[in-house]
């Protein structure tokens, strides 16, 4: 994008000063390709990294020691300049996904710089002590300030005395801090008390009202109820599975119709999160009024599925039926095991095929698959000690957590093949697109050019093919990414031959685009989709609302293609950016919350690699806690899952007291 606006607005004024615009082009081509971009980088022990040189050793070094105070006021700070962004090449995602592979913590921000692209991001937690709305505010009024006059250090310095002011730093050592604020409202406390206890309240007097919440406080609150809903919806249709092999359709159609009624609620409360998450302005009272609405439904959904709770539970009857329900799980356990080795065997043969990043989203699916498995191994293990002393209700919880842990590891082993088969299809769109554009090329270089217009055009195509040709060749292919580039050249293309094309060749193409388009999509939505449900104990609520939204867009993309072909192709291009950035979200999220705290509590496998790959897939065990009881506990119909980084709404344990925390995903950042 930089370099065609950099080509686009040289060759405008090549055209005013009277200069050829391909030799212009050709000269600010070269200049912008000599930009280096940067991926996102490792942290070293400094909390500095200067890799462009614009800082003085004197500079940098006091830079350094301003940031090692830093901690004293609560909060850590690293500042990376680079030149440009690129792998990411959006500066928030840069920067989040820098602060993930990095593991910095909720109280630990970076600040990223592109120097040469003249764009920014302060990237922090939202579980942190600096909110989203003081982090904007830190970059709009001091940090951005001070990078448009070209003070690298006091842009540092600026988001560094930010940060403490935020958090509230007093240049005191924290645990100080925190003393004093309690004796302080301990002494308050007690002054309220006494005062109450002296005056008497006027009778019949009406209760004074709680003071009301900040914005900030009810958009926490609603993203927090929303993560929470969408899990116990996914964990009810993982049951009702369970029961409809069981028992039929037929028998388990009352459930059925009230998980349907619940995800309506949901859909509703994710298209009013993207509307507050969009690059549209809102008003605070449209901002409050949207998270009440999202707190209403996702609370209406919870009772839908509350009220059928115990009849579900009577159907399934685990307690009472518990060593005929294990002897089912067990045979489960023992199918869903064969399919391991051909997962394994699956990704080893697309790895010969597709570069890593193609593969990121099942890289790891053979491993979990095998984690999820031996925490049902341990949970059926304590399903059959419970029958053996007559304890059914303790058997059930370990009867539902098996059999959740057993489906997902199926559902990680289905999403290799999946995403092989959309990486095939996106192959074969791929080739076909590069010969329509081939085609094209040939006829646009025939059409005379007499002023030169048309060649800057046709050179620009032909460098687009040619990359994503790149990337369709060799064994570290990449057919989706190259999509992405074709699309555009074939954008540019058939708008200079729209002309001289008839009604039914522009037909036949916008066709064509849109069928590509939405191959492309459904891969997206495919792979974020199967990454987020079977590790949604991770993931929070920017990537289920993107996810959401990509998946609603696909839907009304297939409905419209027959009728309104231009109106698919707009919702079948929003369906794809959408998913693309659910996925991004979602791995950032996973990347923080596997090295968010708790790591390793198996010593390198076993039990303890196993429970923290259910405390990923969001299976809530109240055995584990000392648990036990027949309620939802936040999971859906009867279930034990859905947990969220937000907390549980039963009993057990959620991901979120591992160590989770918020996410890194906030408006901000932008171009100085």
């Amino acid at each position: 994008m930089r370099s065609r606006l950099v080509l686009a607005l040289v060759a405008a004024g090549s055209v005013l000063l009277g200069a050829a615009p391909a030799a212009v082009a050709a000269e600010s081509v070269a200049a912008v390709a000599a930009v280096p971009a940067t991926a996102p980088v490792a942290l070293g022990s400094a909390h500095v990294l200067d890799q462009v040189d614009v800082l003085t050793d004197a500079e940098e070094q006091a830079l350094e020691d301003r940031l090692q105070a830093l901690p004293d006021d609560g909060v850590e700070l690293w500042v990376a300049y680079v030149d440009t962004f690129t792998d990411p090449a959006d500066a928030a995602d840069w920067a989040n996904t820098t602060a993930a592979a990095n593991n910095l913590g909720p109280n630990q921000y970076l600040l990223a710089v592109a120097t040469e692209g003249r764009a920014y991001y302060l990237s922090g937690d939202s579980s942190g002590p600096v909110s989203d709305t003081q982090l904007t505010a830190i970059e709009q009024d001091r940090i951005a300030p001070a990078l448009r006059s070209g003070d690298w250090v006091g842009a540092a310095t600026a988001a560094a005395d930010g940060l403490a002011d935020a958090a509230g730093g007093s240049g005191f050592p924290i645990w100080l801090v925190l003393l004093v604020v309690v004796v302080v409202g301990i002494g308050i406390l007690l002054a309220v008390i006494i005062a109450r206890s002296r005056k008497k309240a006027p009778s019949g007097g009406a209760a004074p009202a709680p003071p009301a919440r900040s914005t900030a406080d009810l958009r926490r609150d609603a993203a927090s109820a929303l993560v929470q809903a969408d899990d116990a919806i996914k964990t009810s249709e993982q049951e009702l599975g369970f029961a409809i092999a069981q028992f039929g359709d037929e028998t388990a159609r009352e459930f059925s119709d009230a998980l349907a009624a619940a995800k309506t609620d949901i859909e509703q409360a994710f298209t009013l999160q993207q509307q507050l998450d969009d690059e549209t302005a809102d008003t605070e009272q449209q901002m409050r009024a949207w998270c009440e609405q999202i707190l209403q439904l996702c609370a209406h959904a919870d009772a839908v599925l509350d009220e059928k709770a115990a009849a579900f539970d009577r159907l399934r009857a685990l307690e009472q039926n518990a060593p005929e329900a294990l002897t089912r799980a067990q045979a489960l356990r023992v199918e869903v095991a064969a399919g391991t080795d051909a997962a394994s065997a699956r990704l080893e043969t697309l790895q010969t095929s597709y570069a890593p990043e193609a593969l990121a989203p099942v890289a790891d699916n053979p491993a979990q698959a095998t984690q999820r498995l031996g925490f049902a191994d341990q949970q059926l293990s304590g399903a059959q000690q419970a029958i053996g002393a007559g304890d059914g209700s303790q058997a059930a919880v370990h009867i539902r957590a098996a059999e959740e842990a057993i489906a997902q590891a199926r559902q990680l082993q289905v999403a290799v093949a999946t995403l092989g088969d959309e990486l095939a299809k996106a192959d074969s769109a791929a080739a076909a697109l590069i010969a329509d554009i081939e085609t094209d090329l040939a006829t646009a270089s025939s059409v005379p050019d007499p002023d030169g217009r048309l060649a800057p055009v046709l050179a620009g195509t032909r460098r687009q093919v040619d990359a994503a040709s790149a990337l369709l060749a060799g064994d570290a292919r990449r057919p989706l990414a190259a999509l992405e580039q074709l699309e555009a050249a074939n954008t540019q293309i058939d708008a200079l031959l729209d002309g001289i094309r008839d009604a039914q060749e522009k037909s036949r193409r916008a066709q064509q685009q849109l069928t590509q388009l939405m191959t492309q999509a459904q891969a997206q939505v495919s792979a974020a989709e199967d990454f987020i449900t079977a590790r949604r104990g991770a993931v929070g609520a920017t990537a289920r609302t993107r996810l959401a939204e990509a998946g609603s867009s696909l839907v009304q993309a297939r409905q419209l293609a027959a009728s309104d072909p231009a109106a698919a192709l707009g919702a079948a291009q929003r369906a794809n950016d959408l998913a693309a950035q659910a996925l991004r979200a979602a791995q950032s999220d996973v990347g923080g919350f596997s090295g968010g705290g708790f790591g390793d509590t198996g010593g390198g496998g076993g039990l303890g690699q196993d429970v923290m790959g259910a405390v990923l897939g969001g299976i809530i065990v109240n055995a584990l806690s000392g648990g036990g009881s027949r309620g939802r506990s936040g999971g859906g119909f009867g279930g034990l899952g859905g947990g969220s980084r937000g907390g549980s709404r039963g009993g057990g344990f959620s991901p979120g007291s591992f160590g989770g925390g918020g996410t890194r995903a906030r408006r901000g950042g932008g171009r100085f």
